[in-house]
């Protein structure tokens, strides 16, 4: 039997990190299956799912824990089961509009009260061609169960602001 594995790694960011946790899998048994990484103000920051053998985890967890002593730390969490999940039907967003702040909670919590789920998002800051004003940029996968209409999603974000532009491809 394999047992599936989710990390969230966090560490100053600096060469090596990666390989370092990358070897400490491969070395115990481990299989790396997907991972999102990125630098964020100086810190490195991922997410990695992991395949490894019941009888390999024990080892693998704790050999992941003791990277803390290199100043990496390795938060390890069982794998969720998604067999009865309802939400079926994925869509890419584009959302653009002017930075304010809490734009991203009031924008989660529309997406939630739509009936939706966040897959994926990544957000950003970006200057308006023009005028150089913050422009808040948020990208991702949105899933809905198949009995939501993704107008109800499209009108939730829009009208949060008359300013916030939502693309679904």
């Amino acid at each position: 039997m394999s047992t599936s594995l989710v990390l969230t790694i966090c560490a100053p960011d600096r060469p090596g990190v990666m390989s370092r946790v990358s070897n400490t899998v491969a070395e115990n048994g481990g299989n790396w299956l997907e991972s999102r990484m990125a630098r964020l103000g100086g810190q490195f920051a991922g997410i990695v799912r992991i395949e490894c053998g019941e009888e390999d985890a024990k080892q693998l967890k704790e050999k992941l824990k003791a990277l803390d002593s290199d100043a990496i730390s390795v938060q390890i969490h069982e794998h969720g089961d998604l067999t009865n999940s309802p939400y079926t039907r994925c869509l890419r967003i584009d959302i653009f509009g002017n930075d304010r702040p809490g734009i991203v909670s009031q924008l989660t919590q529309a997406i939630s009260h739509a009936g939706a789920n966040i897959e994926e998002l990544n957000t950003s800051i970006e200057s308006a061609a023009m005028s150089g004003h913050p422009i808040f940029h948020a990208s991702g996968s949105i899933c809905l169960p198949n009995e939501t209409d993704e107008q109800c999603l499209i009108d939730a974000v829009e009208n949060l602001s008359d300013d916030l532009n939502i693309e679904i491809g």
